[in-house]
């Protein structure tokens, strides 16, 4: 399947039906009167989060979601028939994003959330409502009120408790299928992740979600490589995990090119909490490790873990740090089992 995560769609709602204009005219009856019914509601569009979805692939093949018209009132007080709904099914984190691509209509977090986008026209009066003391014969009716049309954006931003950070080859693919049943592919040339990964990873009986997503380079915030949209996924995760290639020439300098685009993205995406990882010290020699580790951990301002995806060395450490920061946002109970970094 296809990975989607913004796509532009059509919608409007039904019109309501007309209202109609009769008399009864029975045999024998001398004065029928007026009984003419009322237009029917016009069909909604509603917007719902489902389960079993990841990608919005669905409305890269229909764009256009019309519900239906109400039907026209009848005679002998018969009232028309509502137009049918229509629902848009999207995956949980999904944000509805009115046309100009900034205002936020909706935020779809929850199983089950369900939200209005356009309502229905109501149904037109037939002539029996005019009816009066002084009006006995009316010969009016309303027509049906008129659907809503708009343009809408569909942006879907995984929901995930960690986010994977990095240059192309830092090694994000490997720690991902090191620590869960994902499987992305893993490959020795850059952006071999073309689009967001999810896993379950667990340490100490916890299990949180971790969302790879393509590598970031220098200048992804104009354009360069597969640009930083994918940020996007990460957003709504507790705590980032930047990994640094160790065996890179400059890691310092690596590790700046990331945080230069995060705050070139989003400052409060720049200021989320972060684990600064530096990976494959399996393949570095202990003397030239530690300088990198001392550079990298002058340059970050903080602790710098050590570990190797390939080997697992320092994996527990790396997660049980993210879980770390990922239990502040969970429960009092899940506190207190937290280890400190």
């Amino acid at each position: 399947m296809k990975f989607l995560d913004l796509a532009k769609v059509y919608i409007r709602s039904g019109g309501g039906g007309a209202g109609c204009v009769s008399f009864r005219r029975e045999k024998y009856i001398e004065f029928g009167g007026p009984d003419g019914g009322d237009g029917g509601r016009g069909g909604s569009v509603w917007v719902e989060a489902v389960e079993g979805l990841n990608t919005l692939i669905d409305f890269r093949y229909q764009q256009h979601f019309f519900a239906k018209s109400g039907q026209h009132g009848m005679g002998s007080q018969r009232t028309g028939k509502d137009g049918d709904d229509v629902v848009l099914k999207v995956p949980v984190g999904t944000e509805i994003l009115d046309e100009d691509q900034e205002t936020l209509i909706a935020d779809m977090t929850e199983v089950g959330q369900r939200i209005l986008l356009a309502k229905g026209g109501n149904g037109g009066w037939g002539n029996l409502h005019f009816k009066s003391s002084t009006n006995r014969a009316p010969q009016r009716a309303n027509p049906g009120q008129e659907g809503v049309e708009r343009t809408i954006w569909l942006r879907l931003k995984l929901i995930a408790d960690a986010g994977l950070l990095g240059l192309p080859n830092a090694g994000k693919s490997t720690f991902l299928a090191a620590t869960s049943n994902a499987r992305p592919k893993i490959a020795d040339y850059p952006f071999t992740t073309l689009v967001p990964n999810l896993g379950v990873v667990g340490i100490d009986g916890r299990e949180f979600v971790v969302a790879d997503i393509p590598g970031l380079i220098e200048g992804a915030s104009e354009g360069r490589g597969l640009g930083d949209q994918f940020l996007g996924h990460v957003e709504r995760c507790s705590v980032l995990l930047h990994l640094v290639d160790g065996t890179s020439d400059d890691p310092v300098a690596d590790w700046e090119t990331i945080i230069h685009e995060l705050e070139a993205y989003s400052p409060i995406l720049a200021e989320k909490p972060r684990v600064t990882v530096l990976n494959k010290i399996d393949a570095i020699d202990p003397e030239t490790l530690a300088e990198r580790k001392a550079a990298l951990e002058e340059a970050s301002g903080g602790r710098v873990f050590l570990m190797s995806g390939v080997s697992k060395q320092g994996v527990p450490e790396v997660l049980r740090a993210l879980w770390a920061r990922i239990s502040k946002d969970q429960p009092s109970e899940d506190e207190g089992g937290a280890w400190q970094p």
